[in-house]
């Protein structure tokens, strides 16, 4: 009988720390922890999102389901943000680039073209 009764008080003990830590974890804001990791999947989901809407308002202007101005003014709105997006990619992936790797690779490229050269010459 005492089996029972010391089973069940651990599953109430179990239950009620589940019900506090769903009641308690709204006041904790776990997507700011959460968003640095998946950022760039963000940013590059929305990209695609909006480039999708894009081609949807060519298609339905080439049909004439919207007006010209209406047309212009979404295209304009939608390559705005477009633009806005590619540039926060750009700054993330000029961040993420080692500088000391970049350096190694245009004297890499640098000796390449001086090889490319001398062998051009040697052909004259």
């Amino acid at each position: 009988m005492q089996d029972i009764t010391v089973i069940s008080m651990i599953f109430t003990t179990i239950l009620a720390l589940a019900c506090l830590f769903l009641i308690l974890s709204p006041l904790f804001k776990w997507d700011t922890y959460l968003q640095v990791s998946s950022k760039g999947k963000d940013i590059s989901a929305t990209k695609e999102a909006l480039l999708t809407t894009l081609n949807e308002i060519e298609f339905e202007y080439k049909m004439d389901k919207i007006s010209h101005a209406d047309y212009k003014h979404l295209k304009k709105q939608y390559e705005l943000e477009v633009a806005s997006i590619m540039k926060e990619e750009e700054e993330i992936m000029q961040t993420n680039i080692d500088k000391d790797l970049m350096d190694e690779v245009e004297k890499e490229i640098e000796a390449q073209m001086k090889t490319y050269k001398n062998k051009k010459g040697e052909g004259k």
